[in-house]
């Protein structure tokens, strides 16, 4: 297998439909090794990890929302807030990030993603690191990949914050997803198969290929 990945559309859905005459003499093993292969052309096409993943990233920590800090705001705390609060006046609220932003999120269909095993590291500017506990995140990853900070965490603006979490479409892999992998992998095979066979518009590795790409432009990055 090319990568320990996991495709968008499993060896049963293309064993049967009118894509099951090519996968008639294809073993099994090297079924899977090509609807993976179709699901990354699927990523790379649209520039999103859309399969099961577990990626590392790190971002720079920035965006500051200094309403979050005003001293004027006479609002009511738990005591975890209010000690959270009293530690980043000390340390000088102006200067601490409460948010970041992962770069995987769902497109659309929500409901069917998952995110798990989150881990965040903060690398300050000046030397320095920390693993926040799963305490130290008030809320996230949501489906906008947003993650949002307890207050009081000493985040300084510049800091690195190194995530490694895993997420994708887990719980279901939506249908059009499921199609886009079967018409790229029917185009691979195709091509393997007889490159220069026109017969059979049906399969036409061109027209296949344009059906997968019009199905995936509804999911790429803007």
């Amino acid at each position: 297998m090319a990568d320990p990945g996991t495709s968008l559309a499993q060896v049963s859905d293309f064993q049967v439909g009118p894509f099951a005459d090519l996968a008639s003499a294809i073993p099994t093993d090297a079924l899977e090794d090509f609807l993976l292969e179709g699901t990354r052309i699927c990523e790379d096409e649209t520039e999103r990890r859309l399969a099961p993943f577990t990626v590392t990233e790190t971002h720079r920590a920035s965006a500051l929302d200094p309403d979050e800090y005003a001293e004027s705001a006479n609002i009511p705390m738990d005591i975890q807030g209010t000690l959270g609060l009293s530690y980043a006046t000390t340390l000088g609220a102006v200067t601490l990030v409460r948010h970041i932003w992962l770069h995987e999120h769902p497109p659309r269909y929500a409901d069917m993603w998952a995110y798990s095993d989150l881990t965040v590291e903060i690398v300050r500017s000046y030397g320095g690191s920390e693993t926040l506990s799963p305490s130290q995140i008030l809320d996230g990853p949501d489906d906008t990949g947003h993650v949002w900070f307890q207050l009081g965490q000493f985040i300084p603006v510049g800091s690195r914050a190194r995530t490694t979490y895993s997420g994708g479409y887990v719980t279901a892999v939506p249908a059009p997803l499921v199609r886009a992998n079967k018409l790229l992998t029917a185009e691979i095979i195709v091509r393997e198969l007889d490159p220069e066979d026109d017969s059979t518009p049906n399969h036409d590795p061109g027209q296949l290929h344009e059906d997968a790409l019009m199905i995936l432009s509804n999911w790429a990055r803007a």
